[in-house]
């Protein structure tokens, strides 16, 4: 050990370039890692590394301050450091998972903490307000903007009477600092990268605000909600009023469901939001009038509850018509695994005429052995065959809007 020692020391060096920066924090990352006493030589050599990082971002980074959590995270990130790596700094592991989340300020003795054992400079960590804030709201669509406005989200406030950065500013503080749209980026998973960003974080706040409405008797218990959960909660689908009576029935579990339709410049389907861990929250635009795209939606974000509650996304946001030709990644491909066994179990689908012959007769025939809508298997039908002219006359009269009137549907 004590080798190593003089062999850091022997690193540690005032920081001049680039090359210099990144071996400093492969070096901090080495230091870090042995969790050194602060009394001890390994401690004061990290102290002092922090020292040199700190001087060199104040010299050469930009002078506009990033947000702390999202400074703290960012550092997480090069050093590849997890949550429990904070203890140390932030206190127990209930006290880390808070200052993440935003839910708690960072004392005075964390931020010392921080600033000598991560060199994150304490200017960074006491700031309220990102300064750069004003900046990306200017780069907004002021139609977007508008379309905001017409929709309800900034409440009396209006463009006649405030700017758009007023406006922006005012509807994003509801939430705090881990709603603003740079945080809500690095914590989403995006099916489609074609679309407008400040599209999808102004409408997941706008769910979020409408779930903070929604009372539930219970915490989402990881484990309860799986396969066959899923399987016999599909069946709700042949009651008439089975779109109603799914918000009530994931109530019991912990679960929000919110609608809310799309905004322009998007054509999002569905989101997972895992940033409450009590009560995740699952969003719908309806974008479809149609009960199977419903249906295929809601099991869909239900799937990354189920799969991928607690990992590093906080954030799924689904697009199913523009995703042909990229990567969707691992978690979606589970997630649309999960899914299909769940809407239509493959051992049933693998040994139904409905998989060979996309006919009324044989969608009716796998719905009712199922116990589901027919609108779903028939959209099972259309979505493997590639036909999407198959059984219009199921699926056309299939309609979902009817049962969420007090929303504002978008005109096609």
């Amino acid at each position: 050990m004590e080798y190593k020692l003089i062999n850091n020391m022997s690193k540690i060096k005032v920081i001049k370039t680039e090359q210099d920066y990144r071996e400093a924090l492969k070096l901090l990352e080495e230091l870090i890692s042995h969790d050194p006493d602060p009394e001890s030589e390994a401690g004061e050599q990290l102290s002092l590394l922090g020292t040199l990082i700190q001087d060199y971002e104040e010299r050469i980074l930009p002078e506009t301050l990033p947000d702390p959590i999202e400074a703290i995270k960012f550092r997480m990130e090069q050093v590849g450091l997890k949550p429990a790596d904070l203890i140390p700094y932030i206190g127990s592991r209930s006290r880390v998972s808070e200052i993440l989340s935003g839910k708690r300020q960072l004392t005075l003795e964390m931020v010392r903490a921080l600033e000598s054992g991560l060199g994150i400079p304490a200017k960074v960590l006491i700031q309220e307000y990102n300064q750069d804030l004003e900046a990306q709201y200017q780069h907004w669509d002021t139609s977007l903007v508008r379309s905001m406005e017409t929709r309800g989200y900034f409440g009396d406030m209006s463009l006649e009477k405030y700017d758009k950065v007023e406006l922006l500013k005012s509807f994003f503080s509801i939430l705090g600092t881990k709603a603003q749209p740079a945080a809500l980026l690095r914590k989403a998973n995006y099916r489609s990268p074609r679309t407008d960003k400040n599209a999808l974080s102004a409408w997941m706040i706008r769910v979020l605000q409408k779930a903070e409405r929604i009372k539930v008797p219970t915490k989402y218990k990881h484990g309860v909600i799986a396969l066959a959960f899923m399987q016999d909660f599909v069946k709700l689908s042949v009651q008439e009023n089975g779109p109603v009576l799914v918000k009530e029935h994931l109530k019991k579990y912990g679960v929000k469901l919110v609608i809310e339709p799309h905004l322009p410049k998007t054509k999002l389907d569905g989101a997972a939001i895992l940033t409450e861990k009590d009560n995740p929250v699952i969003g719908l635009t309806l974008r479809y009038d149609r009960l199977d795209n419903f249906w295929f939606t809601l099991i869909h974000e239900l799937a990354h509850i189920v799969l991928h509650y607690n990992q590093d996304i906080e954030l799924f946001y689904d697009e199913f018509d523009d995703v042909k030709g990229f990567n969707i990644g691992a978690k979606e491909e589970e997630a649309d695994r999960l899914t299909s066994e769940a809407l239509v179990p493959s051992d049933k689908w693998e040994i139904s005429p409905a998989k060979l012959v996309p006919s009324s007769i044989a969608a009716n025939s796998l719905a009712k052995e199922l116990g589901v809508h027919v609108a779903i298997v028939a959209g099972k039908i259309r979505h493997e065959g590639g036909k999407w002219t198959y059984l219009n006359s199921i699926i056309g009269q299939a309609k979902v809007h009817k049962y969420f009137p007090d929303e504002k549907w978008n005109k096609k």
